[in-house]
């Protein structure tokens, strides 16, 4: 199996994370996917952006929750990085699928369920996916087991990913139980015995974010499903050398 590398946020080392520019960016770099994330406006328009509230990531101020699409829109969402890219405005995730699914990419939509619930999303999203046919192309992740358990039983073929920072007590018992297909741990998370859990259990390991090339090799070591870096082009790099050794 290769391992695909895909960008955390677009290439968000570079450029604003979760802009056209940060994924232009990891296209022209040619990762393999792009893993991003979706919030719901105050109108229930879903939106690429990480943070719940835009405060860190804009020139505005709030809760994205509390906002409308509209006055998301009136952010800039690349200044805050550098001058060289303000102008950037929060995308919605229709604009971005339609962006998207002209590029030769993978896609993991992490819904941003940990903190406030955001009712119907995952239906909302299922429902983009289907109108943009990037079903078959889309991992969703969450750290929300909730939200993986929605996903599985509004559409059982979809592919899901269970994100965690620590190791839980009965992991793959959970993931079963949520019919989480895959396992999104943290990089540091990443040692033999997981490996060898994963490997016994069928359960694909896609780990993030690793960004420092000690830890990227050793994702490469562990033939890691996928790699999320902030850093795609260094993956790359890392693994091209990787393979020829």
């Amino acid at each position: 199996m290769s391992t695909k590398i895909f960008a955390h946020r677009g290439a968000s080392k570079y450029a604003p994370e979760n802009t056209m520019a940060a994924f232009r960016l990891a296209e022209l770099m040619q990762a393999d996917g792009i893993e991003t994330d979706v919030q719901l406006t105050k109108d229930q328009v879903p939106v690429i952006i990480h943070d719940e509230s835009i405060n860190r990531t804009t020139n505005k101020r709030g809760l994205v929750r509390k906002l409308t699409y509209e006055e998301l829109r009136q952010a800039d969402a690349g200044a805050w990085f550098s001058r060289d890219y303000a102008g950037e405005k929060i995308m919605s995730l229709d604009d971005f699928l339609e962006w998207f699914k002209k590029t030769p990419m993978l896609l993991n939509l992490e819904l941003k369920t940990n903190k406030y619930p955001y009712p119907g999303i995952e239906e909302i999203v299922l429902n983009r996916l289907t109108e943009h046919g990037m079903k078959e192309r889309t991992t969703i992740s969450s750290f929300h087991a909730d939200t993986i358990r929605r996903i599985a039983k509004l559409d059982p073929e979809m592919d899901t990913g269970f994100l965690t920072s620590r190791r839980p007590r009965q992991l793959f018992s959970l993931m079963d139980a949520i019919g989480a297909k895959a396992l999104h741990p943290k990089y540091r998370l990443l040692n033999k015995k997981l490996i060898q859990d994963c490997l016994q259990h069928q359960v694909p390991i896609r780990v993030y974010t690793v960004n420092q090339p000690v830890y990227i090799l050793r994702a490469l070591e562990a033939d890691c499903d996928v790699i999320i870096s902030d850093v795609p082009d260094r993956a790359l790099e890392l693994q091209k050398g990787y393979n020829t050794s």
